[in-house]
């Protein structure tokens, strides 16, 4: 994007200044990292609407998207433009959704562009790039809409099609809390066994007794093993809470504001329910993944909405002991996707090579953390990681950083400036 807010120039310089005092390693990065999502990935389309692609693939993700806008929204009521921007990306959220909630990502245009592959599914449309129905791309829509209307109090977010995507996911998530009732299937042929669903393109069978919701799919675009998604429907808690107070505050519509807090309650109490492994070694953790029928996952994955994540998403507090055993947990070799090498340690993901670790985790371990050693350790990771590019990477070998995945990923830049920002402001 060539005519860049003001606003985020003097946010980008200020936060330079700072890094130089507090991560003096990190200030060659922490500036081009905050300004690449709306340097290089948002672009004005020929109807005056903004659109944001990942980076490296030229399509919107809402989970990407929301997060890479995440760090302007704090200074959107100084600046008009800024707010435009942050308006039509909301729109587009909504008319997204309001056209297929199960789809995660999506064209600029009604083009028909398709990721590459030859997908089976029960809908098809030229705006979808990919059908792979995942709980927390409904979620980041709501989060990018609630701060957004914390942060400016602007009511001209307050449309039809807004209105109707909360309702769209409200009824997405309900009805996805019995799966096989649902006519939602995906599957693709001649793929990673990571990129289709098993059983018909179904999923593996959940019990549609738990009160949580089903996801196709993780934040990492990889099958669920098993179709409850623990952070997720973590994220979802909290999103509906969102939802009930955007409900009110845009229309006073307080039927949709209790249906959002009722179906909030019966996820979250099938969280503590089915949601908790009692581990032998580190007490009541999380798992990442259940079933409900008293199968679990116990792993993390770099990607966000993750069990290390969970203050950052507001689900509980840095210091709650359940969070604390699950994090003890997922940052040892306990952990199936911990690595650990002579350059660095820390947290991967099945979709990236095996001793492959994320920055975003290390942004993100970083952000939840109570340690000030802890802290440093994951900056100074960081520093020492990003292959002399001065950007945030995909994944990393922990052996040999020049070895990495995805050299334009705007989410990992933008995290991590948050990230960055946030501690030098504390």
């Amino acid at each position: 994007m060539k005519n860049i807010p003001a606003i985020l120039r003097e946010k980008a310089d200020e936060l330079e200044k700072k890094t130089k005092a507090r991560f003096p390693k990190l200030a060659p990065l922490v500036k081009q990292c905050f300004l690449n999502t709306i340097e290089t990935t948002v672009t004005q389309l020929d109807d005056g609407s903004y659109f944001v692609i990942t980076g490296d693939i030229p399509a919107m993700w809402l989970r990407d998207s929301a997060a890479q806008v995440k760090p302007y929204i704090k200074y959107a009521a100084e600046d008009e433009q800024l707010r435009e921007i942050l308006r039509s990306i909301i729109a587009k959220h909504a008319f997204y959704v309001n056209l297929d909630p199960y789809s995660n990502a999506f064209n600029a245009t009604d083009s028909g562009v398709i990721f590459g592959y030859k997908d089976h599914t029960d809908f098809e449309n030229g705006y979808i790039w990919e059908r792979k129905y995942e709980v927390d791309s409904l979620c980041a829509s709501l989060y990018l809409t609630h701060e957004y209307y914390t942060a400016t109090k602007d009511r001209k977010i307050f449309t039809d099609s807004l209105h109707g995507m909360i309702h769209t996911i409200v009824q997405t998530f309900t009805d996805q809390q019995d799966h096989a009732a649902t006519s939602y299937f995906f599957s693709r042929e001649n793929c990673p066994a990571s990129d289709t669903l098993a059983h018909d393109g179904r999923g593996t069978p959940v019990n549609p007794e738990t009160g949580m919701t089903w996801s196709g799919f993780r934040p990492s675009d990889d099958a669920c093993q098993y179709g409850y998604l623990i952070p997720s429907n973590m994220m979802a808690v909290v999103a509906l809470s969102y939802a009930a107070e955007l409900a009110d505050a845009g229309w006073n519509d307080m039927a949709l504001a209790s249906r959002c807090h009722a179906l909030a309650a019966q996820i979250d109490a099938g969280i503590q329910k089915f949601g908790i492994v009692d581990h032998p070694k580190y007490g009541k953790i999380y798992a990442y993944e259940t079933d409900g029928f008293g199968n679990y996952n116990l792993m993390d994955d770099a990607n966000s909405p993750s069990l290390l994540s969970l203050p950052y998403l507001g689900y509980c507090e840095a210091d709650d002991p359940i969070y604390q055993n699950t994090r003890r947990f997922i940052l040892s070799k306990d952990n199936p996707y911990f690595y650990e090498g002579t350059a660095a340690k820390g947290i991967g993901s099945p979709h990236t090579p095996q001793n492959y670790i994320w920055h975003i985790s290390l942004s993100m371990q970083a952000l939840t953390s109570t340690n000030e050693e802890e802290i440093q350790y994951c900056m100074d990771t960081i520093a020492a990681t990003h292959a002399g590019t001065c950007y945030m990477h995909e994944g990393f070998d922990v052996n040999d950083p020049s070895k990495f995945t995805r050299e334009w990923f705007a989410w990992a830049n933008t995290l991590f400036a948050q990230t960055v920002e946030t501690l030098v402001n504390r």
